[in-house]
């Protein structure tokens, strides 16, 4: 089961295991939290819900972003944030102490696609880029409904893919870099994320569910309203090379290594036409 990257679960390496580097994993999680957190709040304030949810699930929490804007959101709620990693559990319990809101936190380590825990019987579940992690993600939807209380909303947030953060002219010598990047790593998401792309609209009815609502935020977040989105850019295309090295000419690595050189005049920390593209949607879906 994955942790949320609001996610990102588009992104490269990021997968449902929590293999390899967790440091990164955090990093680009919490940078992820940062860039998109108006997005994120714009979301919870959309979510169709006639009372404020008292007991609330994040499914998949990673380091919390999810978890910390529903509670700046629904303040008196009590929120059980779930994931497989222990690691990124630990972190997210250091952020509720320094936010003051551990009281209203639960952390529970678990696998999904294993054993279902007991998550008592919340008002709303949400799951953010973590779905589409699930090795059988409508096993997952039938327990998330038989899991709700009666009327309960189950909020789905999924990313169209890899956040994009060049001009397509870019870098100079190697223009539409980035484009070769994603098609690449896209043909080894397919392989490996299958259920990435999914319908959830159609998952959500055929689980039982009434869907109340579906939209989608164009995300484009340019380098001046966010001062990490520079690291965001660095971070994410550094997990990228990592997915997609193998594929790439010996020209595309080259030009790829001098944007992630942080020392090299091509660093794309010292670019100023950097933006985060993307787009999010959210579905919310009832338990009747």
């Amino acid at each position: 089961m994955t942790s949320t990257a609001q996610d990102h679960g588009g992104f490269p390496g990021h997968h449902h295991r929590h293999g390899g580097n967790v440091d990164g994993q955090a990093e680009i999680l919490e940078l992820d939290a940062e860039v998109l957190a108006e997005h994120t709040a714009s979301i919870t304030a959309w979510l169709p819900l006639a009372a404020s949810p008292r007991q609330i699930v994040d499914l998949g929490c990673g380091t919390g972003a999810g978890t910390f804007a529903l509670l700046a959101r629904f303040p008196e709620a009590h929120v059980t944030a779930v994931d497989c990693s222990a690691d990124l559990l630990r972190r997210l319990r250091e952020k509720a102490h320094e936010h003051a809101v551990a009281d209203c936190v639960r952390t529970l380590q678990a696998d999904l696609d294993s054993t279902w825990p007991d998550l008592g019987e919340p008002d709303l579940v949400w799951a953010s880029a973590s779905l589409h992690h699930m090795a059988d993600p409508d096993r997952t939807l039938r327990h998330v409904r038989n899991t709700l209380a009666p009327g309960g909303l189950f909020a789905v947030v999924e990313l169209a893919g890899f956040p994009r953060f060049l001009p397509d002219d870019a870098p100079e010598d190697r223009p539409g870099l980035e484009k070769r990047c994603h098609a690449a790593s896209e043909r080894r998401h397919a392989e490996q994320v299958p259920h990435r792309g999914a319908d959830w609209g159609a998952k959500l009815t055929a689980a039982g569910f009434t869907l109340e609502g579906e939209r989608t935020l164009t995300v484009d977040i340019e380098h001046s309203r966010s001062r990490a989105v520079g690291r965001y850019a660095l971070s994410g295309l550094r997990r990228m090379r990592e997915a997609v090295a193998d594929v790439l000419t010996t020209e595309d690595l080259t030009a790829l290594d001098q944007l992630l050189d942080t020392a090299s005049p091509h660093s794309i920390l010292r670019r100023d036409d950097l933006a985060v593209r993307t787009e999010r949607t959210v579905w919310a879906a009832r338990r009747d």
